[in-house]
């Protein structure tokens, strides 16, 4: 593994309409750490649920996971308490990178608190341009990030929906959606 002073780290986004944005980063988490490095997930959605990717990264030693989110909000009944809940989990996340400890971190689903209008995403984007240690690879997935964030990433991947197995009426299945 590169030492972090050799090491260039890369800002990912992936967002879209389609499937696979946590997917695809936690596969990132899941190489990252078969290679040693020390990993952490932030959850800013979904909530304290078991899922097979959290039992899986039990099993790691270097990965530390924190699903800090209050369930999945686009029919919230509660716009101030999601706004607080994301800002905290923002404020979590910044003391996160800042520590240092971290070679990969995954801000899961911070996209949609963009999309939202729960987190500027000049905010984020300059959090990222002048306080990530830059051996540090960071990835942030959800829906409508933001232009900003895109902006100041290195590799954007939009995920586009052709069809979904919901469309069908096939409910979220265990080991493929959780």
């Amino acid at each position: 593994m590169k030492t972090r002073d050799r090491r260039q780290g890369i800002v990912l986004v992936h967002t879209g309409e389609g499937k696979g944005k946590s997917s695809s980063a936690l596969g990132m988490v899941f190489r990252a750490a078969g290679w040693g490095m020390k990993v952490c997930v932030i959850q800013y959605i979904k909530g304290q649920w078991q899922t097979g990717e959290q039992k899986a990264a039990e099993r790691f030693d270097n990965i530390e996971w924190h699903a800090m989110g209050d369930g999945f909000t686009w029919d919230t009944k509660n716009p101030a308490q999601d706004i607080k809940t994301s800002r905290e989990i923002w404020e979590f996340s910044k003391e996160k990178i800042l520590s240092q400890e971290y070679d990969l971190v995954l801000l899961d689903e911070i996209n949609y608190c963009c999309g939202y209008n729960w987190i500027p995403g000049q905010e984020i984007a300059d959090f990222i341009e002048q306080q990530k240690p830059a051996w540090m690879h960071l990835v942030l997935t959800g829906r409508n990030a933001a232009p900003e964030v895109i902006a100041v990433a290195n590799t954007v991947t939009e995920m586009q929906k052709i069809k979904h197995a919901y469309g069908q009426g096939i409910k979220a299945e265990q080991g493929v959606e959780f």
